[in-house]
């Protein structure tokens, strides 16, 4: 059953307390504080993917310079940063802006339908602590901000492995780690190279009998230190917010210098990587095949490994790395189809995440279902043919939340180009004919199997889903709200004709 609970209409209904939802909510409170809106959280609590995953060492893989807020100072002393300590940051943000009485939870958006009539979104939305059975909402609003990310809280991916169902031990997935999982004097194989199992390898063997990350393909892995020296120093020198700014400036080239580097001179970089590497493991340690990737750096996303920590724990012997590919699940473990057998009391599949727009919300236009792959994104801000919602989505390349906060800047100068000439509605609107590409160009399988169905991009701005700082102060700080793919309404709705809706 569906029912009205909103009598009136929200001006912005975000979706996700996450990252993105957060920092949309400041921009909101601060660029436009006049205007009403909600924010729906799905799950028990805020923090997205910095709450939802409880795997041993969850940390980030980006510095908290850049990862964190432009207008909130990361303080802490850690640059590659705990979980925890990324959970009492958001919540600090939440407490900052008051935006504790915004946040519903156990609320998920499960359809939307814009309607030209109301000039609003007309969202569906379930009580997810009643279930399948519970009652379903409508709440009115006349945008939608999107911050749900870009992949499946409900569900990572997982092969289908041959035989699973023949080991006797336990296989468990890190998007769903029990909390009671008991790993100690256990032997623990982490299927998996990406940046969940480098995470795991150094945190579990303290307390593991032996781990042993197995992979099908290498990874590019550096080390970096978990505290910026020199970012430090700039807080302390010159002030949480001064510091603050120049290590974000200083952080942000560090990170486009490596990509440019990687992508210009591959070779070369590759050979630095793989350097690294035999430092950090020692001359009798094999670099190959265990190091020696098949692609060049930064096609796909380089692991970082704080401190070098899990170079420690594979110099020490704590832990293995095998490279092969699984032939069968057995009774004991793996078989490889190299005729080796991996002997596990434990399996951990970190074999990635499935890509998701929108938190799976269905999507219409005054009833007509929209295919998402038909739509071209405006800007990284809002997707062809959909009026009045923006989303977002971050860096593949370098921190997430430095898109964030341009893009939430970019969307609130759009409302303020809207309150300012009156208009009640704008849709992206590309050319006919306009030739486009895959909204992600980045080689990581989790994307590469998703890409049929995600939106589209073009090839030429602005409709280009930048993945460079720079390019994107561009595109969004100074880009323009009023340009020739925008179209803007003026409609009065209904309700205040008293009949049908007009254009004005």
């Amino acid at each position: 059953m569906t029912t009205d609970t909103n009598a009136g209409i929200l001006d912005v209904l975000i979706i996700g307390a996450g990252i993105s939802g957060i920092g949309a909510a400041h921009y909101l409170t601060t660029e436009h504080p006049e205007r009403s809106f909600e924010i729906l959280e799905s799950r028990h609590t805020i923090g997205g993917t910095w709450d939802l995953f409880k795997y041993p060492g969850i940390r980030s893989d980006s510095d908290l310079h850049t990862f964190g807020f432009g207008f909130k100072p990361w303080t802490d002393n850690q640059s590659i940063a705990d979980a925890d300590r990324i959970l009492d940051y958001l919540r600090e943000a939440v407490n900052d802006d008051d935006l504790t009485g915004k946040i519903r939870l156990h609320r998920r958006a499960i359809g939307a339908d814009w309607s030209t009539e109301d000039q609003a979104w007309h969202v569906a939305v379930a009580d997810t602590e009643k279930g399948e059975d519970g009652t379903t909402e409508l709440i009115k609003a006349r945008w939608i901000f999107a911050g749900t990310g870009y992949y499946n809280y409900d569900e990572g991916f997982t092969p289908d492995f041959p035989s699973a169902e023949r080991f006797t031990g336990q296989i468990v997935h890190p998007q769903h780690w029990p909390e009671d999982l008991d790993y100690r004097g256990k032997r623990v194989v982490v299927i998996g190279s990406g940046a969940t199992a480098v995470t795991l390898i150094p945190s579990m063997t303290d307390d593991a009998e032996h781990i042993t990350m197995l992979q099908r393909t290498p990874t590019y892995v550096i080390p970096l230190p978990r505290e910026d020296v020199i970012a430090n120093a700039f807080k302390k020198v010159l002030g949480a917010e001064r510091g603050y700014r120049l290590s974000r400036e200083k952080n942000i080239l560090q990170q486009r210098v490596m990509y440019e580097l990687c992508q210009r001179f591959p070779k070369p970089m590759r050979a630095v990587i793989r350097g690294t590497n035999k430092a950090m493991l020692g001359k009798d340690f094999p670099l190959d095949p265990h190091f020696n990737p098949p692609y060049n750096p930064w096609d796909q996303r380089l692991c970082v490994v704080p401190d070098g920590d899990m170079f420690s724990a594979l110099k020490r012997g704590d832990a293995s790395i095998v490279t092969d590919r699984i032939a069968t699940f057995t009774e004991k473990g793996i078989l490889l189809e190299s005729g080796r057998e991996l002997e596990a009391d434990i399996i951990v599949t970190a074999t990635g995440l499935n890509l998701q727009m929108f938190g799976g919300m269905d999507l219409a236009v005054d009833g007509e279902p929209v295919e998402l792959n038909d739509c071209v994104a405006y800007r990284g801000v809002m997707l062809s043919g959909l009026p009045n919602l923006a989303f977002a989505i971050g860096y593949t390349n370098s921190s997430w939340t430095l898109k964030v906060d341009m893009l939430c800047q970019y969307w609130c100068r759009m409302l303020t180009y809207m309150d300012a000439h009156g208009y009640t509605s704008v849709r992206a609107v590309p050319k006919p004919d306009m030739e486009t590409r895959p909204l992600l160009d980045f080689g990581a399988g989790y994307v590469q199997r998703a890409l049929s169905g995600l939106p589209r991009q073009g090839v030429d701005k602005p409709w280009t889903m930048s993945m460079s700082v720079y390019a994107d102060r561009s595109q969004l700080d100074r880009g323009a709200v009023d340009d020739e793919f925008l179209a803007y309404e003026r409609v009065v709705p209904a309700e205040i004709l008293d009949g049908e809706p007009a254009a004005v």
